[in-house]
């Protein structure tokens, strides 16, 4: 058969495969689904016949990618049209991208302003799959200051803006997350016990900001509150961090205070409002 009479078969059969180019690096069933998942959103929807047709994969195998997705609440179907859409835990999914970045440009200048009235490092960092990750920072001039490259993942338990974030779920929520991540000891002051946490947390709530007193690395403290978005939830946390000989108990009130009033500033900011208690 001649070339063109190749090219006239495939143009009349079934479409070249977008999964035929060499995928060695990559995980196949995975590649396969986030190509399928995003062909959906592009289209606002399709039938199983359509896909299938549209990225040159067999009708079972998108059907049993489909059921996974759906099974986890990423693809939804419709039964009277037999249609499948994205779902609800796609749009959390995504929503959080959308909320990381619209917290770290709102956040921007308080922090240069928080930095510049205590002196010290300023933080930012929300709750995923429960760490908490540290999205930005604004360094202190101070040369002994701390440090946390943006994406770097900690423990909730150890940290000033993790506990801040704890102290606003549900308790059975944190129970859950102790039971997932457990209570590593980085110091001899980490609370390693969920009452110690719990009742620590509670403090937390009552005065309106929490404190990391050496619990991740001895000699640093840090003092954190949280940011809440439009439903009264938290939504992420800032803080002020840095040596112990510069956060003296004296101190640590006055702190909290205006450390709070950074949090509520980037709150309105992003239109959101703290939950009355």
């Amino acid at each position: 058969m001649t070339d063109e009479g190749n090219t006239e078969k495939r143009r009349r059969g079934r479409p070249r495969s977008v999964f035929s180019e060499p995928q060695a690096a990559t995980v196949q069933a995975l590649d396969r689904g986030l190509i399928l998942l995003r062909d959906l959103a592009r289209n606002d929807g399709a039938i199983l016949s359509d896909l299938s047709l549209r990225l040159g994969m067999p009708a079972s195998t998108a059907h049993r990618i489909l059921a996974t997705f759906q099974k986890h609440g990423f693809v939804e179907l419709n039964d009277a049209t037999q249609e499948w859409h994205i779902g609800i835990e796609a749009f959390r999914t995504g929503n959080t991208f959308l909320v990381r970045a619209n917290l770290v440009e709102a956040a921007r200048d308080v922090m240069h302003q928080l930095m510049e009235e205590t002196g010290e490092t300023a933080n930012l960092g929300i709750m995923d799959q429960g760490d908490v990750v540290f999205i930005s920072q604004v360094e202190t001039h101070n040369p002994i200051r701390a440090f946390f490259r943006p994406g770097t993942r900690g423990h909730m338990h150890a940290s000033g803006i993790g506990k801040a974030l704890l102290a606003d779920l549900p308790v059975e929520r944190v129970k859950q997350i102790l039971t997932q991540k457990g209570l590593p000891t980085f110091t001899d002051k980490t609370l390693t016990s969920p009452d110690a946490l719990l009742y620590d947390l509670e403090v937390t709530r009552s005065r309106g900001w929490s404190l990391d007193d050496e619990e991740r690395y001895s000699g640093m403290r840090c003092v954190a509150a949280g940011i809440y978005n439009v439903y009264g939830e938290v939504a992420g946390g800032i803080s002020v961090s840095g040596p112990t000989v510069r956060f003296p108990d004296t101190e640590l009130s006055g702190l909290g205070a205006i450390v709070r009033k950074a949090a509520d500033e980037v709150t309105r900011s992003i239109g959101g409002k703290r939950p009355t208690r």
